[in-house]
């Protein structure tokens, strides 16, 4: 009986500390990086490199994220979604945890200057700064604008991705990370107007909370708008074609409608639609740059 609850309690313990990694936005992350690799030249090549920055990029984006559990604990606490989360549960202490991140963090930059390059491991460690310090401890408690500054951390994966396998990061990355970029304040703005209270609580100037929902919602149709037309530059400038194109204006056509009705009939569960589609929508948009690069 005592083997099988040391056993249970082992996993359990494990478990927590995998939440603390949030592998949904890590998995997105990931998702990303590799649209990236398969859309730099020479992308299906070495595959052997691809696994190692894959699994490299995707430690220090858990890293980050145990990191963010860290900064955020006592918040964390305050907020229904996150309350839940170990650190704030006090299940794993703040020495623990500042451990978990540094291992994490030194085994990805060692995969990624051991087995891929320089340049991907050292963007990919400013993206952990980028999202650990600046953003979450810097831009978040500050200002409302928080997720549109702080959000070229998070947009930086498919660049990531594209150094892995190029050694280089050239325009076309770079517009892929303006994508994500302009996606980021719809995405988390959504979120953010039906969690209204929450931000309260945690005393967080986030966009609903300083300026008000109906600001919010408009931000939200106009940045839709931008996101858009960013959207057609890949067909614009033949980076992809006609397949792309048709995904991209099905799917902007349809969160252009959510946005608008976000904006004129707001409700908390259409918020919540939006921000799930939101999550398909980048998905599906990618994949779709990667089908017509390849496929069409």
């Amino acid at each position: 009986m005592t083997t099988t609850l040391t056993e249970s309690s082992w996993r359990t313990m494990v478990a927590e500390y995998l939440v603390l990694t949030k592998p949904r936005v890590v998995s997105l992350i990931v998702f990303c990086a590799v649209i990236g690799m398969l859309l730099a030249p020479g992308g299906t090549g070495d595959l052997g490199v691809m696994a190692i920055a894959t699994v490299g990029i995707a430690l220090v984006s858990a890293a980050a994220a145990a990191f963010n559990c860290l900064v955020e604990q006592e918040i964390d606490r305050r907020m229904a979604r996150t309350r839940a989360r170990p650190t704030a549960r006090g299940v794993i202490s703040s020495r623990a945890n500042l451990l978990w991140s540094s291992v994490l963090c030194a085994t990805g930059m060692g995969l990624l200057l051991w087995g891929v390059n320089p340049l991907t491991a050292w963007l990919t460690f400013a993206t952990f700064v980028g999202y650990s310090i600046i953003y979450t401890v810097i831009l978040k408690p500050l200002t409302p604008q928080n997720i549109v500054i702080g959000g070229l951390s998070g947009a930086m994966p498919p660049a990531l991705g594209w150094a892995a396998v190029a050694n280089d990061v050239p325009a076309q990355a770079w517009l892929l990370v303006l994508i994500i970029f302009v996606w980021t304040p719809p995405h988390f703005w959504a979120l953010a107007l039906y969690r209204v209270r929450d931000y309260e609580a945690a005393g967080l100037p986030m966009l609903p909370v300083t300026h008000g929902s109906q600001f919010t919602r408009l931000q939200i149709f106009l940045y839709t708008i931008l996101l858009s037309a960013v959207t057609l530059l890949p067909f614009i400038i033949r980076m992809n074609g006609w397949l792309y194109l048709a995904a991209a204006v099905i799917l902007n056509g349809i969160f252009l409608m959510y946005a608008w009705r976000i904006w004129r009939h707001y409700t908390d569960a259409l918020a919540q639609k939006t921000f799930r589609y939101s999550i398909f929508y980048l998905s599906a948009l990618f994949a779709a740059l990667l089908l017509d690069h390849h496929f069409a």
